[in-house]
Order: C-alpha cells, then sequence, then structure tokens
C-alpha cells in the first residue's frame, strides 16, 4: 500500500512539473480592471508566471477549504474534550468509592471481592 502511495504521489508531481513547463509565458496580475483602475487612478499589478497563480490559487482553496473544516468540526473537538473530562472524573469517583469500600478489609479480600464483581459485569 505505501509503493501505491509513492507511485501516485509521483505521478502527481510529474504532471504539475509538466504543467509548470507548459505555462511558463508571464501574466501580468492586476487588483481591479482597467475601467475601475482609471476611475480610481490606481491599480496594483504583478507579473508572475501563469503556473505560479495557478498552483497559488489551488493552495489557497485548499487553505481555506481545510480552516473552514476545522472551523466546523470545533463543537465536535469540544464535545469529545468535554466526555473524556466526564469520563476522568467517573474514573476518579469510582476509584475513591472502591477505596472507601475496601477500607477497613484486608488486602487479600479486597482483591477477590473485585474479581468477583468483574466476573458479575
Amino acid at each position: 500500500m505505501r509503493y501505491i502511495r509513492y507511485l501516485l504521489v509521483g505521478v502527481i508531481v510529474a504532471a504539475l512539473v509538466v504543467m509548470a513547463l507548459a505555462n511558463r509565458s508571464m501574466v501580468t496580475l492586476t487588483v481591479l480592471p482597467d475601467s475601475l483602475a482609471t476611475l480610481a487612478n490606481w491599480n496594483f499589478g504583478i507579473s508572475l508566471p501563469l503556473f505560479i497563480i495557478v498552483l497559488g490559487g489551488v493552495g489557497v482553496g485548499l487553505l481555506l477549504g481545510y480552516l473552514l473544516e476545522w472551523i466546523r468540526e470545533s463543537k465536535h473537538r469540544s464535545e469529545v474534550s468535554k466526555r473524556q473530562r466526564q469520563v476522568k472524573s467517573l474514573h476518579r469517583e469510582v476509584t475513591r468509592l472502591k477505596a472507601e469500600k475496601n477500607d477497613g478489609k484486608d488486602d487479600v479480600l479486597a482483591i477477590l471481592e473485585e474479581a468477583e464483581t468483574r466476573k458479575a459485569s
């Protein structure tokens, strides 16, 4: 399975390299269209190879998707942490109650009684 994953990653990297080599021409990326730029008397532009713009757009899209998914799942993470705190609290309470129950007894009898309760449940 690991070799299939390496093969798939290799194919994707090779495809991205071929795409980058095919799209090396320079493109000017501007903030505003020309008509709005003349109206605002301001326009920022930068010249970059086309493959950088395409791969940058894909990267920004992935990051936004991961961020939105992380925000969406925050209620589930908080519920899990709440349940984990409850489980720890209940475990401490059960341990305390067992210690109180076996407080005045001999250690061997307490161990035998604990083994019997485990068999019953």
